[in-house]
């Protein structure tokens, strides 16, 4: 069981590992403020490898070093918000035209044999209506009546159901809905190809989630990766280098794919690019991402 510490003792720890820290009152701001398990996330890849039985820093780790690092992964993430918000927007707006236009407006998005299931989990439908029982907007509330448990959806249309959703259960829909026809048709009306879409839209997603909870970026390999299409990812190497198929500049190269098709957002790569260098170790680190034990004793 390891101790509490305080953040001047956590501060103490990293200097005796062998992590210059100029300024130590800054340092134990900075873990106040963040969280010393969060920093090690970043902190280790400067270490010698923990798992061998030593966890001192390399000679020559900083705190400013890793500080820079840390911070430079905050921004992509506030970097992200944007464009993953209004691709997300645009996808609610298409999903609830393509059904309404194909399947009827009311009742049949709510049809368990609406979807294509997958095993055994939780039905489709129960994630749409769980996200729409749980709303306090007006537009569904007004289909609610006091004292009963489970109000009747079946005159909801669903260009307001699709805004009670979150991205989650909208990918679900996506992947799963007009027994596997819907993926297609969303696909095209958004002007999309059609191969691998709902998993794309899955990674968009799983990015979007990462950066609502503050998650590493850096080194940090995509569980739910989409299968970018070649052309996208050929296209984005020209201007970012070379990336492996889990990684986040993976995932972004798609985002910026579907946000300037759709038209609501321009390319972020080439601005990425431009900020952070294809040579840097924090590029490296989203461009390659290698867990902690693989990583390499001469550098980040």
């Amino acid at each position: 069981m390891k101790p509490s510490l305080s953040w001047d003792e956590q501060v103490a720890l990293l200097d005796n590992r062998g992590l210059t820290i100029p300024d130590k009152a800054e340092c134990a701001q900075f873990l106040a403020a963040t969280n010393y398990y969060r920093f090690s996330g970043y902190a280790r890849y400067f270490q010698r490898p923990p798992h061998l039985g030593d966890d001192d820093f390399r000679q020559g780790s900083s705190f400013d070093e890793i500080r820079a690092i840390y911070d430079a992964d905050e921004a992509l993430r506030a970097r992200l918000v944007i464009p993953l918000a209004r691709v997300e927007l645009v996808l609610r707006s298409h999903v609830a035209r393509v059904i309404a236009d194909n399947h009827g407006a009311y009742g049949r998005y709510l049809d368990e044999d609406f979807y294509t299931e997958i095993g055994d989990r939780k039905s489709t439908v129960e994630f749409c209506l769980r996200d729409i029982d749980r709303s306090k907007d007006r537009h569904i509330l007004r289909y609610r009546e006091a004292g009963i448990d489970r109000a009747d959806y079946s005159k909801l249309p669903v260009w307001s159901a699709v805004e009670a959703w979150s991205f989650g259960t909208l990918s679900k829909v996506i992947e799963r809905g007009g027994q596997g026809t819907l993926a297609d048709a969303v696909a095209t009306s958004t002007g999309i190809a059609k191969a691998g879409f709902a998993y794309r839209v899955r990674a968009m997603v799983y990015l979007r989630n990462r950066c609502a909870h503050h998650s590493r970026l850096w080194h940090h390999s995509v569980l739910d990766a989409g299968p970018t299409p070649n052309n996208v990812r050929h296209k984005a190497k020209r201007v970012a280098g070379q990336f492996e198929p889990r990684s986040v500049l993976d995932v972004i190269a798609s985002l910026d794919d579907i946000a300037c098709r759709t038209g609501v957002a321009d390319p972020l790569l080439p601005r990425l690019v431009a900020d952070y260098g294809r040579n840097s170790a924090f590029w490296q680190g989203l461009a390659k991402p290698q867990s902690p034990r693989d990583h390499g004793r001469d550098g980040p």
